[in-house]
This record gives structure tokens, sequence and C-alpha cells, in this order.
């Protein structure tokens, strides 16, 4: 006799309904498999319900875990239940733009003469060119005003114009984070920086010195796009105001202390790619007028490019880093590869869940956009596994996920842990995802995916303590000792 996780433990110890259990065959289908011939020890292996009781998030946990080969699941919790993936939902996108972009697909940012070049002056206008690249950097923009200098050009009699639209303009990622996090910046056809200006403050004398610049390892041009003001309070750290293109911030100066930095989100990703490009222009010698932006790339003559990686370097850094800028950037790309056209970032996930749907079987996904950033995504953890069925034939994701380290009941790592993890992670306040494949104790290969999340305790944050609010980091750390639980049970259960 096979035992199942029952309605009454789960109406207690998940608040979210009855578990059920999808396989095959009957042996499979147990969430606590009858233990045969030597595999006794499989007897002491805690169950699901003791595992999710113990860790007290609340809310909803949802799992499933299957054979990567065959794709039949083999336990399963919750499974066909629409919870939000938090970045997990990257793992998604980074399959959506391989397939559609290709794996070696670049991005490509030029720089257009609408007119005549004689003698290096450019009758009529320059044009800097968005093409998609989240990865553009000031670096990179510095390279394009050294090939400029080197071609001889030497004076633009024209007007100076940003071209922004290949994509379209999204104000920020996510509306309900608060205005100052760095990663929920404004998105558009062309990034710098990821859409970040950097904001550092030292104290000098009786007050302090503050910078904004679009520093990298090799530049720092200060910046007239943004603009910082002290302000004599306590709360709110920050406030932020457009003022005709510019992003104009105040902080607090009592929460400045002697000093620091951070990097702060950028509203104005065309007005800023084209602020840096003056200056660095400038420094060459070559004067421009102030930067206009304009949508579409007017017809004229490349004068110089400068192209990307190589796109599965870029969502490899994605996934690593998990980069929300990049995500939006290379899902919108794809869709705009697919339909010809994005109307918004939310029709661009809007496409990219009935792309999942119907191309890996990924049932259940209601994306609003390509990071999952905002909590109003849902995927299922069933949905979710056969995404990751599908791509374990052509190994198209495990080589760019990200180790996930297996720690001890301390939380420290444990090196040369028997079980082999490579995943997504994701995380939002009081959301905590986990996706992707394990090598199990007898070198056995499972795909998985985990999703907790308390929207009822989420849904009461206000927007301006979404930064850091109360509970939320200890809250995580739980969901985390309950998904390396979980993927020891499968560990010892299914790979043995």
């Amino acid at each position: 006799m096979v035992r199942r996780v029952t309605r009454r433990l789960f109406l207690g110890f998940l608040g979210a309904g009855m578990g059920h259990a999808v396989a095959a065959a009957p042996p499979t289908a147990s969430l606590r498999p009858v233990a045969r011939g030597g595999q006794h020890f499989k007897k002491a292996v805690a169950g699901p319900e003791a595992i999710i009781a113990d860790a007290k998030l609340g809310g909803r946990v949802v799992y499933a875990v299957a054979d990567p080969r065959t794709g039949r699941v083999l336990e399963t919790v919750n499974g066909r239940v629409g919870t939000p993936p938090a970045s997990v939902a990257k793992a998604v996108t980074a399959l959506y733009a391989l397939q559609t972009l290709g794996p070696t697909h670049r991005f490509v940012t030029r720089v257009v003469a609408t007119g005549p070049v004689s003698n290096g002056v450019v009758s009529g206008d320059l044009v800097l060119v968005g093409g998609g690249d989240p990865t553009l950097d000031t670096n990179a923009l510095a390279a394009l005003a050294q090939g400029l200098k080197d071609r001889g050009i030497r004076e633009v009699r024209g007007d100076f114009k940003v071209a922004e639209g290949l994509l379209p303009f999204v104000r920020t990622i996510d509306r309900d984070q608060p205005d100052h996090v760095g990663y929920s910046p404004a998105v558009t056809g062309i990034a710098l920086n990821y859409n970040r200006v950097h904001f550092e403050w030292k104290r000098s004398g009786g007050g302090y010195g503050v910078t904004m610049d679009a520093r990298s390892d090799r530049y720092r041009p200060a910046v007239y796009t943004s603009k910082m003001q002290i302000a004599d309070r306590s709360l709110p750290v920050y406030s932020y105001r457009d003022a005709d293109g510019v992003d104009q911030w105040t902080v607090a100066r009592r929460a400045l202390g002697n000093g620091g930095a951070r990097w702060l989100p950028v509203r104005n990703p065309a007005l800023y790619a084209g602020d840096v490009f003056q200056t660095l222009m400038r420094a060459q010698g070559i004067v421009l007028k102030a930067p206009k932006v304009v949508k579409r790339a007017p017809a004229g003559t490349a004068l110089v490019a400068q192209q990307s990686g190589e796109l599965q370097r870029i969502v490899r850094d994605m996934l690593r880093f998990s980069t929300n800028l990049t995500a939006e950037m290379v899902g919108m790309a794809a869709t705009s590869q697919r339909t010809g056209r994005v109307a918004s970032l939310k029709a661009s996930a809007d496409e990219m869940s009935r792309w999942a749907a119907s191309t890996l079987g990924a049932q259940g996904t209601r994306l609003v956009d390509h990071s999952g950033l905002g909590g109003a995504s849902k995927m299922t953890a069933e949905g979710m596994v056969q995404a990751l069925v599908k791509a374990h034939g052509n190994r198209s994701l495990r080589p760019i996920l990200k180790p996930f380290a297996m720690r001890d009941a301390q939380r420290r790592i444990v090196k040369n842990h028997p079980i082999e993890v490579h995943a997504k992670t994701g995380t939002l306040n009081f959301v905590s995802g986990l996706a992707g494949y394990m090598t199990a104790r007898d070198g056995s290969d499972l795909a998985f995916a985990i999703f907790c999340a308390d929207e009822q305790t989420r849904n009461r944050i206000t927007k301006a303590n979404r930064e850091a609010p109360q509970g939320a980091r200890s809250w995580n750390v739980r969901a985390k000792v309950l998904q390396t639980k979980l993927i020891e049970r499968w560990g010892t259960l299914y790979g043995s």
C-alpha cells in the first residue's frame, strides 16, 4: 500500500487545498514510496507534510519533481496551482530568447550620419541608434566616440539625436516597486550601465559632497540628466520626480552618515545615454548639441558600430546575476523577432507565456513581464518542470544555470555534497522560488520546481517599505531551508 498526502494534512499545513500526485504508474505517484529490498533507509526520509510544516511559511508551498528523460512526474504538491515565480521566470525568458534569436545573436549599437560627410564634417544629424543591447556600458560608448575620432570626424553641424524606438518605453519594470530601487529601472531600445546612475556622497566640512556619474572601470563621466539634492529630513530616504527629462532626486540628510554610494535607477534612458555620449565625444574634441530623443532611426550612413557579446553569454549572466533589465530587453527583442512589433512589456510577456505553453508544455504560465519582478505573474510547478524536461533534451538550459549550494542545518555550505544542483533562484518579498536540475546520489538526473508564496502578507506591505519589509528576510531563509530539505528528500528517494 502506498501512502499519499491527505486532504486534512494539506489543509492544515498548506492552507491551499489538497495536494495531488501525477505519474504514469502507482509506485512513482507515491509521495512516500514503500521501501523495498535493501532500501530500508528510505523509511527515515521526512515526508513533505513534515518539511512544509517545519518551515512555518504560511501561504502556499507548491512543487513538482520529474524524470527529465521521460517527463514522468515523480512527486507533486499543488503542482497545477499558479504561484508567483519571481526570478525563476528568467529561465523561461532565456529559453524564449535563445530559441527565437539564436545563441550567437549579437545586439548592435550604431552611430549614423543623416547627411554627407566631407573632410571630417557631418553636414546632417548624428544619431546614436539603440540596438536593444542590455550590456551597453560607458566603455562601449567611449569606444564609439573613439571610432568616430579615428574616422576623422571633427565636427557635427546638425542635431544630435538618440533613437530609442526599437523596443517600447517602460517607465519602470514594476510600478509597485519604490522609485529608488536599481532593480526596477526604465526600459527602452537603448540602455546604459543597466539604466542605473552612480550616486556617491562624502562628508565635507559641515555638509556633503555629492556626485552623479556613469562610471565604469575606466571612465567616470558626470551626468546632468540625473540630479541630487540633500533634504533636511529623516524620511523618506529618497524622493523622485521627472523634470522635463531630468531625474530629480532628493535624499534625507539624516540617512547619509559619513559617506557611501549606491546605484539609482534611470527613468530617461535615451537622454542618459545621449548625455554620457556627448561628454565622451567632447573628450575627443567633437562638440555635439544637447541630445534629442526620437523613436525611429532615420536613414543615413552608419559611421561606427558596437556589437554586444553573443546572446548565449548574455543570458547566462542574466541567470547568474538575475539582472531584470537584461530579461526585459532580450524578452522583448525575441517578441519583436517573432511578431514584428512589440506594443508593450505586458503584451510581450503575454506572447512569451503563449509560447511557453505551446512549445515547452508549460501550462498555466501567465507572466506580466520577462524578469519575474511583477508579483502578478503566475506559473505552476508542473508547468515549469515540463519546460525543464523539454530543455533537457537539447541541453540548452542546464549549462547556463548557476550551481546551487547545498547547506547544512546551520546554513553553512556543504562542500562536496553528494547531490549536485544547477537552478534558478527567485526572490520577492514573501515569495521564494527554485527550479532547475539536480543530480542525485547515484548520478540520476531530476528536474524540479519549488514555489513558496505568502501573498496575503506580501500584499499588506506598503510601497515605501518594499525594499526591506519586516520579516521578509527570515521568511526567505526558512524557504531556502525547505527547498534544501526537499532536494535532499528527492535525492534519497529517487536517486538510489
